[in-house]
């Protein structure tokens, strides 16, 4: 592998466990409401901006009437958020270790997350870690969600580098996708999805957690 000169961190199931606390948020509001939402229709949601999930759940539950699937998608975000902001978000395993080897070894990072920039501002913040990153790329800075390269392509001119000399940090199927249009080397670490065999091929590697890319960036 040849040395990187950048390192793009994915943020929602990447850095911290979110997935299931908006997966869980989501459970206990579709009940109340009784819209047959399940652990695998949030998973088919995993990457994908807030804008694109809010619209396909009013195309999917159209038959419930709009103002209760307005609430169901408003009442299940606050909740999450409402989480988000106690601070008690567990980190993905791993994160510290790689934070402090890519500090010593002078190697910029950015995060580049389809989440809003205050969600993501308010959960680094609490974890203790805004100040690893020079910058934040946020659903506000782009045109398109992942799967479209642009977040990747903005974050590589954040750090300064040709895409071709960064790496991503990914944990989904969009984010997978959206670092292979851009150009960008990508190495998955899963989290709620397993890879498919197609994008095993789009990565450098697939690891269980973040303390085996550090071995990766040895080699």
């Amino acid at each position: 592998m040849k040395k990187i000169k950048g390192i793009i961190f994915d943020m929602d199931g990447l850095l911290f466990d979110t997935e299931s606390i908006y997966c869980d948020a989501n459970l206990v509001v579709a009940d109340k409401y009784d819209i047959p939402f399940t652990t695998e229709t949030y998973a088919r949601f995993i990457g994908i901006s807030d804008e694109e999930v809010w619209a396909e759940l009013h195309k999917m539950y159209a038959d419930h009437g709009e103002e209760t699937v307005q609430k169901f998608i408003d009442e299940s975000w606050g909740m999450a958020h409402d989480r988000f902001k106690t601070g008690n978000v567990d980190l993905k395993p791993g994160v510290h270790e790689l934070l402090a080897y890519l500090e010593e070894k002078d190697i910029p990072r950015v995060v580049a997350s389809s989440n809003v920039r205050p969600v993501i501002e308010i959960l680094l913040e609490n974890a203790g870690i805004r100040n690893k990153f020079s910058d934040i790329i946020s659903a506000e800075d782009v045109k398109l969600a992942k799967p479209d390269p642009e977040i990747f392509e903005i974050a590589a001119k954040r750090l300064g580098v040709d895409g071709a000399d960064a790496l991503v940090l990914e944990d989904s199927k969009n984010g997978i996708l959206a670092a292979d249009s851009a150009g960008v080397p990508v190495v998955m670490v899963p989290d709620i999805l397993p890879p498919t065999d197609e994008l095993k091929e789009k990565t450098e590697a697939v690891f269980t957690s973040l303390h085996e890319v550090i071995d990766f960036l040895e080699d």
